[in-house]
């Protein structure tokens, strides 16, 4: 969700915290991305940049569809998922995993891949249905047909503009 979250609109208009490496060095800092990646620095570099631009593509493509991601997205997400791997080992505290990568460089794309892999519902993440908006949410409502990634802001907004349009008519 924070990959796909990296674009926003507001008031001044359409932004992309991944369009500089002092924006990617600002998301890599962030207290979820560091906590995915198990506390691995990842560098702040073009490669890095290259590599999550590729996996929020292909992330978008997944989760566009409501039904589920169309072949070419399944395709895009394991294009990410080939560079990276994880390997069971025994360590003094006991069972864990070891995620290995291609390059260190590979190591926050192949994560936000993952994740989606590991989501046991990946069909919940939906885009905001505000007009011009462009985040993701994750729906937990019961029946799954939330629509708005904020009630208070979008929602709240969509329904004042459809009560004032039909007031204007009038």
């Amino acid at each position: 969700m924070d990959l796909l979250n990296t674009r926003w609109i507001d008031a001044a208009g359409p932004h992309d915290l991944l369009d500089s490496l002092n924006g990617l060095a600002l998301w890599l800092a962030g207290p979820s991305v560091r906590e995915a990646l198990g506390g691995t620095p990842a560098p702040a570099d073009q490669d890095t940049r290259q590599h999550l631009l590729q996996a929020r593509e292909a992330l978008a493509l997944a989760v566009a569809a409501p039904t589920g991601p169309a072949p070419e997205a399944v395709a895009a997400v394991n294009a990410v998922l080939e560079h990276g791997r994880t390997r069971s080992v025994l360590t003094s505290d006991g069972p864990g995993t070891v995620v290995e990568v291609d390059a260190p460089s590979w190591l926050p794309a192949w994560s936000a891949a993952d994740c989606l892999r590991l989501l046991e519902r990946p069909e919940r993440i939906r885009a905001c249905a505000g007009p011009d908006f462009v985040l993701h949410f994750y729906d937990v409502s019961k029946n799954g047909t939330r629509r708005w990634c904020s009630m208070s802001g979008c929602g709240n907004r969509a329904k004042a503009q459809r009560h004032y349009a039909r007031h204007a008519r009038r």
